[in-house]
């Protein structure tokens, strides 16, 4: 890395680093942009070459929760764990970062759904848990257990979707309820399908 480029990484980092204290301490909606570069020591049109949006910084954080977690759930499967409790491990992960972090992670997790189609694709890209839980997949396909008509990359984001809705729900509506019993329901509905099982002995 040239003498620029690691000039540019420390500022972005002392940017991060202080919008991150700010929005922990004041709130999200109630920091503003100048007051993030005046935290960090730079101009307000430096914020806005590194972080185009407030939302954007939150970008970067969601990326480092999600890298971390990669990393663990890649160990435990090198580790031969059953790839379904670390999916599980995955989503109460998420679930649990999610009930800490609330008013952190709800601004971002509403970035994907942002109309302007630039801003849901960077939030779409730097939140990649569909392609992590596809990963967790492999193994179960390679086994026969899951599907063999879908691919991964649709099971892995259909499951990631419902962790997204689970918590945009789960904060509008029963922010008094454990999110990761609410999204435990929703896989074990994903997995094992809605539809009434007959009982052992009975005839089809």
């Amino acid at each position: 890395m040239g003498v620029r480029e690691y000039q540019k990484k420390r500022r972005r980092d002392r940017i991060f680093q202080a919008a991150m204290a700010l929005f922990r301490e004041r709130g999200f909606q109630a920091t503003t942009a100048t007051d993030i570069a005046k935290a960090a020591h730079v101009s307000r049109g430096t914020f806005f070459n590194y972080y185009p949006y407030k939302e954007a910084v939150l970008l970067d954080y969601g990326s480092l929760l999600l890298s971390g977690l990669k990393e663990e759930v890649r160990r435990r499967l090198a580790q031969g764990m059953d790839p379904l409790a670390v999916l599980r491990f995955l989503l109460e992960e998420v679930a649990r970062a999610t009930e800490a972090e609330k008013d952190l992670l709800l601004p971002l997790l509403y970035e994907l759904l942002n109309p302007d189609p630039v801003r849901a694709k960077a939030a779409f890209e730097a939140l990649p848990l569909g392609d992590l839980i596809a990963e967790v997949l492999r193994p179960l396909r390679e086994r026969g257990v899951v599907r063999q008509d879908l691919s991964l990359e649709r099971m892995g984001r259909t499951l990631a979707d419902l962790y997204f809705l689970a918590a945009l729900r789960w904060a509008a509506y029963t922010p008094h309820r454990s999110l990761s019993e609410e999204l435990e329901k929703s896989l074990s509905l994903a997995l094992e399908g809605i539809l009434a099982r007959s009982p052992k002995g009975a005839r089809a």
